[in-house]
């Protein structure tokens, strides 16, 4: 990892993008700093202790405590994540959709159009249920009036839009996928946090021999050091898998052109076990946010009750829908950015063929019925990966409702996946345009020796 970074940082280009990349974090972090007019002092405490039994607390941490502190960017990617779910599902539903989506790159840019509007809806809808919200835990002035409220609405509805601009600008001129990682860079700003959770859990409440031991505890410091385990093997497990892939064998035909003969030689398809990446528990996450968001509409409502109590990051009803929609989101993935009739029809242009397959229809259904395999196969592992510590919480609710132990770890799996997964996807992003430049270098070295 550190040999690529290092040989990109060579690659005028590349550390340009790479340059580009980090000043829009910063200007994204500096914006989560920002508050926001007519918010009481007690904003941060309030939504710290309503949180921690809510899906808000998952929000809180992929907006990098920007929701906690109600500042300007406290909505984060979750419109845009919506909001591009929204269209592409739309795409494949409606005919004309399609059509525009497949019409070059003018189709390409209304589609990026209809998503931004979408946006701007979206975050105006989730601006107010935030705004009800804060107002129900007096997380707002006392004095406040309509006009405040307009402010305050207007404030997170430009915030969104503000990042959604800034996650293109990435996509553009940076490195990466801007979603992920503006996502990236909010979980690592919760890190120092996590560091100081760790240690409070390990020194804690006894009478020590020093003030900077003082309350050292054996058991915290055996939990400390079994999450510090268990996190990197994790890790590990994500990367193994993530790099993992199922080969499909391809032989290619041998032909004579002029003088000489080409192919004859043995070759692969890669899929990989993990072909859509973190994004279908970036999409599951914000789905399963929208019911909470609505009942934040409704405060002291049986509709909110019972988002409370049925549909709480801590109950089987919302594990099973959230594990569904990984699956769910998993297949859609796959079948919006892999298309197994066009891998298909460039083996046969190129003379190849899977042996014991025939051309044609046959290596398509082939295909596909390998895809769906390891699709299920990935959406499972994002499903134990997301789900296991959510489970943990699940149970540990059960044993005790009023224990918060384990409400820290609840959504674990996610931020690791979206970590990890990040880290994984640019590297490979950086190996990728480092191999084309040397490629590049070498052609045009030899046409001009």
């Amino acid at each position: 990892m550190f040999a690529t970074l290092k040989n990109a940082w060579k690659i005028t280009e590349l550390r340009t993008k790479i340059l580009f990349t980090l000043l829009i974090v910063l200007i994204y972090r500096l914006g989560a700093q920002i508050p926001v007019p007519y918010i009481s002092e007690t904003a941060v405490a309030s939504f710290n202790s309503y949180a921690q039994g809510s899906i808000f607390y998952y929000l809180n941490l992929l907006s990098g405590s920007a929701m906690s502190q109600a500042t300007l960017f406290a909505l984060s990617v979750s419109p845009y994540i919506t909001a591009s779910i929204v269209i592409q599902l739309l795409t494949v539903a409606i005919p004309a959709l399609q059509r525009m989506s497949q019409d070059g790159e003018e189709g390409k840019k209304k589609i990026t159009a209809l998503t931004r509007y979408c946006t701007v809806a979206l975050a105006l809808v989730t601006a107010y249920g935030y705004l009800k919200m804060m107002e129900s835990y007096g997380m707002l002035v006392d004095d406040i009036n309509w006009f405040g409220k307009i402010v305050v609405v207007a404030s997170y509805c430009a915030g969104a839009a503000i990042i959604m601009w800034l996650s293109e600008k990435i996509n553009v001129y940076g490195i990466g996928n801007g979603i992920s990682m503006i996502l990236f860079a909010n979980i690592l700003s919760r890190v120092p946090a996590l560091c100081i959770s760790v240690w409070q859990m390990t020194f804690k409440n006894a009478i020590g021999f020093s003030s900077m031991f003082s309350g050292f505890s054996i058991l915290g410091l055996l939990l400390s050091v079994l999450s510090l385990a268990l996190t990197f093997a994790i890790i590990v497990l994500i990367v193994w898998f993530t790099e993992s892939e199922r080969r499909i064998p391809i032989q290619y035909a041998k032909r004579v052109v002029g003088r000489k003969m080409y192919g004859g030689q043995a070759s692969n398809l890669p899929l990989k076990l993990n072909m859509s990446g973190v994004m279908p528990v970036i999409f599951a996450s914000s789905i399963v946010s929208v019911p909470a968001t609505i009942a934040s509409f409704f405060t002291n409502s049986k509709f909110e009750n019972f988002i409370d109590k049925w549909f709480n990051y801590n109950t089987w009803m919302y594990l099973l829908v959230y594990l569904v929609l990984i699956i769910a989101f998993g297949y859609f993935y796959v079948l919006i950015s892999f298309d197994p009739v066009e891998v298909s029809n460039n083996i046969q242009k190129n003379g190849g063929s899977i042996p014991g397959i025939r051309s044609g229809r046959p290596t398509v259904q082939y295909i596909k019925r390998i895809l769906n395999r390891i699709t299920l196969i990935g959406s499972i592992f994002l499903c134990f990966i997301a789900g296991f510590p959510m489970l943990i919480n699940i149970v540990n609710s059960m044993i005790d409702s009023t224990s918060t132990t384990f409400s820290g770890i609840a959504f674990g799996g996610n931020s690791l996946l979206i970590v990890v997964g990040v880290a994984l996807e640019l590297m490979h992003d950086l190996e990728a345009q480092i191999a084309m430049r040397s490629y590049g270098k070498s052609a045009t070295k030899g046409i001009f020796g």
